[in-house]
């Protein structure tokens, strides 16, 4: 069977095919002109006889050129076959009886083996981490922490390199998870030319199992906030559990989970205390099934960082309004956020809050970048933009384009398009274009303030962590006194809130991304409403504007950040670490030395130094070994000369003998990929002996050319009498022999 599928039909005569058409023309004319005499039968039953016996005419002269089918077979004893298992611990499950690795060996051995052997030099290999050569099936090695299917396909190939290799057998579940098939792999295993046929072990679905699949949770979160995480549950026909997250052995959460039927994977949101400042070791946890075998991809661990450090947020007001008291009122009681302001109550006079020294906004609104640059955020209410030199609206640019930071500008009677901020050069910056300046646009008509699709799922307007809830909660707030137009919007804005006047609805919190930072518009002057018209122990005016402030502040970045890829790394003794650093203009450090001082849990501390990036961007990385399981903490230390440029601080956990007892169901489509890019097949456990008889016709290694005969084939004789015999019962049944 394999020989017609992988040959190529051809006549081996040596007689020009074009002969053959004038024959089979010339026969077709005879026979129309016996038939012809023969008119009395009708057209039909001539029509009918003239197919049977043109077939029959055309089959004859095929034959007579000589049908062959070539095909490339390889040369018997003169190539090598790479058998190779996959013995990583997730080919420990399976069945009661077999684990997937028995059931690899148990099907090898019932035949394949021994009648590839008689063609090829069949080589053994086993990957459990590092590909290794077997002797025989029984030398297995010990199961391994990790699935790296491309590293061994490299590493076979690679020593083989020195014989004609045929092709390789793979057998594995294909739970990669070594990020070792990474398209540059793929590329470079195909040009080796070897096909790789792979045979996919164990179930494409688990029955009877939950795993958290994935769980994404903030690196960093400011103290004493609430922090939203969401959880990724695959459940394959489970309909309901319970998730529990931990911080050390505190519960911090727990939920009821009910999962939809019409899906295999569900993602979870879930809201999680931050708590203080300090390393959080957060665990998420789903109850065991009964019965269910597989528990330790129950559970998925995160590393959370709670800086000490508060964020400061600079407000601006140009007039002494309700608004400006209830919305400090908010936010002083925020630990980790730091209030300073400046409120223009004279012509000629400021009044300061907030203010950490004497010296500290001392003469007004910053004109200096380290200064301005000194707050994470910057929140300007009813300020005429003319109350700011060109300098400083320079200054208000940089700050979010370079320095990264937030920038809110809030209605009032000199706000917005009132205060003239459209014809100035943060203008551009805003997610909406700003109208020309109009007396008549602050004015006041009521109106509701109403998340949209995106508010639904921002933390700034999440006033209750189900998501209907929250709904509610927006519609009984009471309503705005006043909102002013924000203008068309740019298409990268994003529409958090609607102000909703009867059957009229337009923009009115919208924001959007610029440079390193971003810009946001409101356009109301009355959220006090809020907190007026409620009742004193109605937090929602109180949690919308902490919210707001510490999305503000939070994403702004410091002048040195050390990150990892990661918090936890799993199974992976190397972590990769990146640091930037800026001075207090925010412009890149490109030539400090940067030091780490790594504290493992139970091992002595070590020193390494980090190395800049070489694209003078004030990036710096390092490469950490981490062998031992446990919590790492890892200080960076910058200097240029006897000067500290920054320091900064990064967690991470290194688990051992986890990540292979995720994603355990057969990943057929990856070894279904491999095989196509390399010019194999997929086959499974059962269909070996189809494997055993293709495998021959590989065109890898040293091949020849065959040319197989057609014309005595069975079938054909067998058509030539059914040709012959269909026109005489035809004949028959008409009396016309």
């Amino acid at each position: 069977m394999w020989a017609y599928r992988s040959g190529a039909f051809a006549f081996a005569s040596g007689w020009p095919l074009w002969m053959l058409y004038v024959a089979i023309a010339c026969g077709v004319a005879a026979i129309a002109a016996t038939l012809w005499r023969r008119r009395v039968l009708g057209w039909v039953r001539l029509a009918v006889l003239g197919v049977f016996q043109t077939a029959l005419l055309a089959l004859v002269l095929c034959l007579l050129w000589r049908p062959v089918l070539s095909v490339e077979r390889v040369r018997e004893r003169e190539n090598a076959l790479a058998w190779v298992v996959d013995a990583s611990a997730s080919m420990a499950y399976g069945n009661d009886s077999q684990s997937r690795l028995q059931q690899a060996v148990t099907a090898m051995q019932q035949g394949p083996l021994q009648r590839l052997g008689k063609i090829f030099d069949v080589r053994l290999f086993a990957f459990a981490g590092e590909a290794m050569s077997l002797p025989a099936l029984d030398a297995m090695p010990a199961p391994g922490t990790q699935t790296r299917i491309g590293d061994a396909m490299v590493q076979v190939l690679q020593t083989a390199g020195s014989v004609p290799l045929a092709g390789i057998v793979l057998f594995s579940d294909g739970a990669e998870n070594g990020d070792s098939l990474n398209e540059e792999r793929l590329a470079e295993i195909a040009a080796y030319g070897v096909p790789i046929h792979t045979v996919g072990i164990g179930p494409e679905r688990t029955s009877n199992d939950l795993e958290l699949e994935r769980i994404d949770v903030p690196a960093t979160a400011p103290a004493g906030v609430t922090v939203s995480a969401t959880v990724g549950v695959r459940h394959d026909g489970v309909a309901s559990t319970r998730l529990r997250v931990y911080d050390q052995d505190t519960l911090l959460a727990t939920r009821e989970l009910t999962l939809p039927a019409n899906t295999d994977v569900t993602n979870i949101p879930i809201e999680l205390p931050a708590g203080e400042a300090g390393t959080h070791n957060l665990r998420f946890v789903l109850d065991a099934l009964p019965n269910e075998r597989n528990i330790i991809n129950n559970t998925q661990s995160h590393v959370m960082t709670v800086p000490a450090r508060r964020r400061s947020v600079l407000y601006l007001e140009g007039e002494p309004r309700w608004e400006y008291k209830f919305l400090r009122r908010a936010i002083e009681s925020e630990q980790s956020l730091r209030l300073a302001s400046l409120v223009r109550t004279t012509p000629n006079k400021n009044f300061r809050q907030g203010i950490l020294s004497p010296e500290e906004l001392s003469d007004g609104f910053p004109a200096d970048a380290a200064e301005l640059f000194a707050y994470d955020a910057i929140v300007i209410g009813s300020y005429e933009a003319a109350s700011l030199s060109a300098q400083q609206q320079r200054l208000l640019q940089d700050f979010v384009d370079k320095r990264g930071g937030s920038l809110l500008l809030l209605a009032g009677r000199y706000g917005l398009s009132a205060g003239g901020w459209a014809n100035t050069p943060i203008a551009p910056m805003l997610p909406t274009v700003l109208p020309e300046k109009d007396g008549s646009s602050f004015v006041q008509r009521a109106a509701a303030a109403m998340p949209t699709a995106y508010g639904e799922q921002s933390a700034i307007t999440r006033l209750s962590g189900d998501g209907r809830s929250n709904i509610e909660q927006w519609k009984s707030l009471p309503p705005l006194a006043d909102y002013q137009a924000l203008g068309r919007l740019r298409l990268g804005a994003v529409v958090l809130l609607d102000a909703v006047a009867g059957s009229t609805r337009t923009p009115l919190l919208a924001w959007q991304r610029y440079g390193r930072g971003a810009t946001y518009v409101l356009g109301t002057a009355s959220t006090l409403r809020w907190q007026m018209r409620l009742p004193p122990e109605d937090q929602r005016h109180e949690l919308f504007w902490r919210q707001f402030a510490h999305a503000l502040a939070d994403s702004t970045p410091p002048r040195a950040v050390l990150s990892a890829a990661r918090t936890v790394y799993n199974d992976e003794p190397k972590v990769e670490l990146t640091a930037e650093l800026r001075n207090e203009r925010f412009e890149p450090v490109n030539d400090a030395a940067v030091e780490l001082l790594i504290a493992p849990e139970r091992d002595a501390t070590y020193t390494q130094m980090m190395h800049a990036s070489g694209d003078n961007d004030g990036r710096y990385t390092a490469t950490l070994d981490a062998p031992a399981a446990g919590l790492y903490r890892i200080d960076m230390s910058a200097r240029q000369g006897d000067t500290e440029v920054g320091t900064a601080t990064t967690h991470v956990r290194r688990a051992d003998g986890v990540v292979e007892h995720f994603a355990t169901r057969q990943n057929r489509m990856l070894l279904e990929r491999l095989a196509a890019m390399t010019g194999g097949r997929y086959w499974s456990l059962d269909q070996l002996d189809g494997l055993a008889a293709a495998i021959p016709y590989s065109k890898a290694g040293i091949v020849e050319r065959q040319m197989l005969d057609l014309w005595n084939l069975p079938i054909v004789f067998i058509v030539l009498l059914l040709l012959k015999a269909g026109e005489w019962l035809l004949r028959l049944k008409w009396g016309r022999l």
